[in-house]
């Protein structure tokens, strides 16, 4: 299988990719269209005006549309070209990783959702402020959680979506991340929770039917099942380098639990260390929990964790099984182990398995079924960023400026969440060469590594808040701060001392040469309960407001507030749109009242016509007088809410027992 470098031997790499024809443009701007139109129903079927309107649906949803708009802001672009990627590269072991999700997923419908309902809260980072009061948690989480949506998701999804469009469409990777982000920006327009929801619904089945069209396509062209076992090992380019290991599959890739030192994903970390991360993703991300708790009550909570369970079944044989494929039908492109060749087919000398989904699918599906999956990528894509993009403004606008700015208007506010934004995106921007060039052309190992540096102390941190009574402040900040600084030590040598090509001397220090990134994450997980531990222990114990409700064991105590606690609700009140605009709209009839000319009345009354309708494309229209939206519950009366149905109690956790079944046989099966 070896050979000398001539580019005239590698077959595909001097073939231009085929690229979308009318059929496929048509379909691509019908689903946009079908899209839109959902976004604008939920949009005009939902009260935006209110926080709980806007940030949480209402609390109106049922189960079906959580769990899909779960799953489907889980599985984005970034999956789609990552876990085929990795399957390309290495075989089944990402898929660790989905199965492990369906397992913390139902953690969090079951264990922390009740103490979330019960604390009454909006964002984490206001969940830490209320447990462990004070304010230095609070902010430090805010920072943090945009450092993460920066470096594991924006970057990633807008990479993912650029590599599929430069593959069909032979773009600047530069060039069609702007174009993303411009489309975003229109779809943004239908904003508020609930909008997002329901195109991620939509986005759901088209995502399942068109994976699972492609993945037939794929089988068909390999010639099925035991050509895919057999065909993998065989895949090797006809360039690579003699005497090495380049280009040559893994033997162990059909295998979930791998060797414990040698392996690219050792079974020791798949069970421990992989579990920690993922309880940060699933349980305590803000973009994640604020899907579950727009939930109408905590039954429908705990049946959208089940559906998007199930669903994370999926993703092995719509993008593992696939990547598979791709590399066993186009070795010399999708499994290129020589820089040039590499270089030369997807623009990245590191490897190239990143393009396996995206050459499937313009290389197998017939005209118009590439535009369906294209529209499915790309809708999946502007999702999941609009979904991060509200997330994250969000807790910059409330978390960190409200704080830096305790008496900023609404409008300051708004401005402020938009500007942030644009932000954003830019260091996003600049972010994605890293991307690029990270983890050998793996994307979805470049993310799991990343989140191995950063998310088990934030981890530790809540599940220490929510069990352990004895959890207190000073325990908290410094398990948080310690922790953090040790992961991201790790992080910088990972970027300063990349791992070698398969050709090169590995030279990289002990820590990063001996220590795999899952071994770390259990190190750095203990290392941080010990310090929340003693630290906690050795300081003065938590106030009875930073228990009652907002643990585990106190869920159902009558939640205590102190007086600044409530004075801050009452500022919060004060501050909202609202009110905002009720005085805004009442110095306006003031004024209106002293200057009685018809021609003021006339530009007043256009004024106010433009000024409602820039309001209620905001989600910050007035409602009309006596009909107004009552006055939201008092933060204590959350209580009420952890209420279940006895017989449906019962339904959930039965499904609970047959989720937790599969998932477990799923992974000792291929183990």
């Amino acid at each position: 299988m070896e050979s000398t470098r001539s580019p005239t031997t590698t077959p595909g790499v001097e073939t231009r990719p085929k690229s979308l024809v009318t059929a496929d443009i048509v379909v691509l701007v019908g689903y946009f269209l079908l899209v839109l139109a959902v976004g604008l129903w939920s949009m005009w079927r939902t009260k935006r005006g209110t926080v709980d309107g806007y940030f949480l649906a209402g609390k109106s949803m049922t189960w079906w549309p959580v769990g899909a708009s779960l799953f489907a802001s889980n599985v984005g672009s970034g999956h789609f070209i990552g876990l085929a990627g990795s399957g390309a590269a290495a075989g089944i072991g990402a898929v660790a990783y989905e199965w492990n999700g369906m397992l913390m997923v139902l953690l969090l419908g079951w264990l922390f959702l009740p103490i979330y309902v019960a604390s009454g809260v909006t964002t984490m980072p206001e969940y830490l402020q209320r447990r462990f009061g004070g304010r230095r948690i609070q902010l430090f989480i805010a920072v943090l959680y945009l450092f993460i949506y920066i470096f594991t998701k924006i970057s990633v999804d807008m990479y993912a979506g650029a590599v599929f469009i430069q593959l069909a469409l032979q773009w600047n990777i530069y060039l069609a991340v702007v174009v993303l982000l411009s489309i975003t920006a229109l779809y943004t327009v239908a904003g508020g929770l609930a909008a997002v929801i329901y195109t991620d619904a939509l986005q759901t089945v088209i995502m399942l039917v068109g994976a699972m069209i492609l993945m037939g396509f794929s089988f068909t062209e390999v010639g099925g099942w035991q050509a895919l076992l057999d065909g993998y090992s065989s895949a090797i380019p006809s360039i690579r380098e003699p005497n090495t290991t380049c280009g040559i599959p893994r033997e162990d890739a059909f295998h979930l639990f791998r060797h414990p030192v040698n392996s690219d994903l050792p079974w020791p970390g798949v069970l421990l260390g992989m579990s920690i991360p993922s309880i940060w993703y699933w349980c305590t991300d803000q973009v994640i929990v604020q899907r579950s708790l727009a939930a109408k009550n905590l039954i429908h909570a705990k049946g959208g964790s089940l559906l998007a369970a199930y669903l994370k079944v999926f993703p092995f044989f719509m993008m593992v099984l696939p990547g598979m494929i791709s590399r066993i039908l186009y070795p010399d492109e999708v499994g290129c182990a020589d820089p040039d060749v590499c270089k030369e087919v997807c623009g990245n000398p590191v490897g190239c398995s990143d393009i396996a989904y995206a050459k499937l699918v313009m290389e197998l599906l017939p005209d118009g079924l590439r535009g369906l999956m294209m529209a499915v990528m790309l809708a999946a894509l502007m999702s999941s960023l609009t979904s991060i993009f509200n997330s994250s403004s969000t807790i910059f606008t409330l978390d960190l400026w409200r704080n830096i700015r305790k008496q900023a208007s609404e409008w300051e506010l708004m401005i402020v969440g938009r500007v942030f934004v644009l932000v954003l995106v830019c260091v996003s921007v600049l972010w994605i060469p890293l991307v690029q060039a990270s983890q050998g052309g793996q994307l979805f190992i470049y993310i799991q590594s990343i989140s191995i540096y950063l998310q088990p102390p934030v981890s530790v941190v809540f599940m220490a808040g929510c069990f352990w009574k004895r959890t207190n402040e000073k325990g908290a900040f410094w398990g948080l701060l310690l922790g953090l600084i040790i992961g991201c030590v790790r992080m910088i040598l990972d970027f300063v001392y990349p791992m070698p090509l398969c050709d090169e001397e590995d030279t990289r220090p002990p820590v990063l040469k001996y220590v795999h990134y899952l071994y770390f994450s259990i190190i750095l997980s203990a290392i941080t309960v010990a310090i929340v531990v003693c630290v906690s222990l050795a300081t003065k114990e938590p106030l009875p407001e930073q228990i009652s409700g907002l643990t585990w064991f106190s869920r159902f105590e009558t939640v205590v507030r102190s007086e600044k606690s409530t004075h801050t609700v009452t500022e919060a009140r004060e501050d909202s749109p609202e009110n905002h605009a009720n005085e805004t709209s009442s110095n306006g009839a003031g004024h209106d009242q002293r200057h009685g000319s018809v021609s003021t009345q006339a530009s007043v009354s256009a004024g106010s016509r433009l000024k409602r309708a820039c309001l209620w494309i905001c989600g910050l229209d007035k409602p009309s007088e006596g009909t107004g939206a009552p006055a939201p519950p008092p933060p204590d009366a959350t209580i009420n809410s952890l209420e279940e149905d006895r017989c449906m109690r019962g339904v959930v956790d039965a499904n609970l027992i047959v989720c937790l079944s599969v998932a477990v046989f799923l992974i000792a099966y291929w183990a």
